[in-house]
């Protein structure tokens, strides 16, 4: 039976599949929050904490359910003996953000007792975790000066680079972008990241972002702009003739009509949540385009900042991020040979794991 679209958001059915979910209200700073803790079977949840002006609260709710389920699966494939949770703040982080709101929030999140640990996202820095880390123990991707591991968008992007190589692999025999045109959506924190790797190994790129200073900065760490071409929006970057597409922005990145337009052979980049619906992966198939997993690519934020857990190494940070390649080229093996989108392949291996290490932990009680 069909859901009325104007029937009201129904949370408890839709975080069904979740152990917790914590609202955040604190009326003097004007926190509103929403922490989602997807499971704790491979261990306590870690994720990042998205500022964003959404619509309603159900958007803000439906946005939390769904990061935080992704990183269960995110941390489940990298091999982390974490589980998956997320947070969102509601508001324009430009405008909203304040000491009060941050150290206001870092009291929720101390609350939890070590059930979830936050970090960056969208709308957040190293320098806010300082702030919550004033109220909370639980908090990573702290500044370098405060013994942290920084910006976690550096191992993110490495990550994604590391897995469209092996998508590359793939498709064309080689891992390497070399001589080949990819379209980056959003040059932001990951994608002006991503965009160096690419530049470095040969590629050309053409990028977009809604946010002109973003790419101004681009330009400006690149100052010959060779092998870079801007585009006024991203309708336009998805009808440029491309090789590799990399969504680095919001999700819902990968719609019908997105798909119909591609010529990419390949889509991989560092948004979360890049399907608008689950029947848009069996479009990339049936249109020819391999997709390589949002959450097996981009996981390189998460092992950066989950090594902060254990005194932070960049070097062995890196490292770990570096099995990416191997990851993506396994569940893109395991695809094929088992006629299967690479999506489901990735579920597969992240649901296996959750089950087998999984059953000897249950749920996470600090």
């Amino acid at each position: 039976m069909s859901t009325p679209a104007d029937a009201p958001y129904d949370v408890l059915a839709a975080a069904a599949d979740h152990e917790q979910v914590v609202v955040c209200s604190d009326r003097d700073s004007g926190l509103q929050a929403v922490i989602a803790i997807h499971s704790t079977a491979l261990g306590p949840a870690l994720g990042g904490t998205r500022f964003h002006p959404y619509a309603t609260g159900a958007d803000a709710v439906a946005d939390a359910l769904a990061l935080s389920r992704g990183m269960s699966y995110k941390a489940s494939l990298a091999g982390l003996d974490l589980g998956g949770g997320k947070a969102v703040i509601v508001g324009d982080p430009l405008r909203d953000k304040s000491e009060a709101l941050l150290r206001a929030y870092g009291r929720f999140v101390q609350s939890l007792n070590g059930r979830y640990y936050t970090a960056c996202d969208v709308g957040t820095y190293s320098a806010d975790m300082d702030l919550i880390a004033r109220e909370s123990r639980f908090v990573t991707g702290r500044t370098v000066a405060h013994g942290g591991a920084g910006d976690s968008s550096v191992l993110t992007a490495y990550g994604v680079f590391q897995g469209m190589r092996a998508a590359a692999e793939r498709v064309w025999g080689a891992p390497t972008l070399e001589g080949r045109t990819v379209g980056v959506a959003g040059v932001g924190k990951v994608g002006r990241h991503l965009v160096r790797h690419l530049l470095d190994d040969g590629a050309r790129v053409v990028v977009t972002d809604v946010h002109a200073p973003a790419v101004s900065a681009l330009l400006a760490e690149h100052p010959d702009s060779r092998g870079i071409t801007v585009v006024d929006d991203t309708a336009a970057l998805v009808a440029s003739t491309l090789d590799v597409y990399a969504p680095c922005a919001l999700g819902g990145a990968l719609t019908d009509e997105v798909v119909a337009t591609l010529s990419a052979r390949i889509v991989c980049g560092a948004a979360n949540n890049q399907l608008a619906h689950p029947g848009v992966e069996k479009a990339l198939v049936d249109a020819g385009i391999l997709y390589a997993p949002d959450y097996c690519v981009n996981s390189g934020g998460l092992i950066q900042v989950a090594d902060e857990l254990e005194g932070f190494s960049f070097d062995r940070a890196q490292q770990r991020a570096s099995g990416i390649f191997d990851t993506t080229r396994e569940v893109l093996r395991r695809s094929a040979e088992d006629g299967v989108p690479p999506g489901a392949a990735a579920d597969r291996l992240a649901e296996q794991r959750m089950r087998e290490v999984g059953r000897l932990r249950g749920t996470w009680l600090p």
